[in-house]
């Protein structure tokens, strides 16, 4: 790898080195690395871009990470991951794709994952976007999760995007059976002329299943985002959606929260909240020093944390 390769694996998956472990990093459209263990199997498909992950019942402790990278400017990658997770597993996986791009055209990538957890499984699931480049070609990335959650399994789900990005569409789907839980925790900032939508669509289908989808964004300048979450509720459950946005200079922001309850034991609950940065936080924190632009981006990177 070159440094900018290595820069942007650096920016999505922490990483400085080869990881420990199970790994299948991708490069511009091709496996580059990758590595299986004993209890995690990493296969690629035959049929299509992507890999098969499975994970044998009863793991834990162990952690698999799948980066993605492009440094060619005008690819438009798209890979399909399904990961199969045993029963009673405890697992991490990093995900996250890095763009780098310096020409005209644009640059893409769709990565579509599918989750199915095995009864009383619990996934940690981190996903960091990010782009760079002096180029004036779009970078573009469209993640698209699906989830399967069986009895009594767990999932977490991280994800950020902070810089770079100009058009992004991220779609979440999830079918819970009983007692299962998904949680969703999201991170998004634009500026300049980007755009993000963010879709969450989740079927509490189980009796004692639940989630709690919240989503933090601060949009500036003219950028644009919009956020829709649809939570159906099919049988004794708890649902909680919730959207934090904050706005700057000429940005739009659009929240639409929906929530569906099919059954009378349905507990649902939505919030959605926009608004400007408030006058007093900036003062308190000019009073210490800070100009005005330094308060401000204090106020957005504790928010965002």
């Amino acid at each position: 790898m070159n440094e900018i390769e290595k820069n942007l694996l650096k920016e999505v998956a922490e990483l400085d080195s080869i990881p420990v472990g199970a790994y299948n990093i991708r490069s511009n459209g091709a496996p580059l690395m990758r590595n299986s263990t004993e209890n995690i199997d990493i296969v690629p498909k035959t049929d299509k871009p992507g890999i098969d992950i499975f994970i044998k019942a009863g793991t834990k402790g162990e952690s698999v990470h799948i980066p993605v990278i492009i440094s060619q400017s005008g690819l438009k990658d798209l890979v399909y991951n399904d990961f199969h997770i045993g029963e009673d597993c405890d697992i991490t996986i990093i995900a996250g794709c890095g763009i780098h791009s310096c020409g005209d055209q644009e640059t893409a990538h769709d990565g579509i994952h599918t989750f199915y957890l095995g009864k009383r499984a619990k996934l940690r699931y981190v996903e960091k976007h990010y782009a760079e480049g002096e180029g004036r070609g779009k970078r573009v990335m469209n993640p698209t999760t699906v989830v399967h959650l069986e009895e009594g399994a767990h999932m977490e789900m991280e994800t950020t995007q902070i810089a770079g990005i100009d058009d992004t569409i991220r779609k979440t789907e999830g079918t819970l059976n009983e007692n299962a839980t998904l949680i969703v925790k999201e991170k998004i900032m634009t500026t300049g002329n980007q755009f993000a939508s963010t879709d969450f669509d989740v079927d509490l289908n189980g009796e004692g299943s639940s989630t709690d989808v919240v989503s933090r964004s601060v949009a500036r300048d003219s950028s644009r985002q919009e956020f829709t979450s649809r939570i159906n509720g099919n049988a004794p459950c708890a649902g909680h959606s919730e959207c934090d946005a904050i706005i700057m200079d000429d940005a739009c922001v659009l929240a639409s929260p929906q929530l569906t309850a099919n059954d009378v034991d349905a507990a649902l609950i939505h919030e959605a909240a926009i608004g400007k940065i408030a006058g007093d936080q900036l003062i308190k924190l000019m009073t210490l020093g800070l100009t005005e632009e330094q308060a401000e981006q204090q106020i957005v990177s504790g928010f965002l944390r």
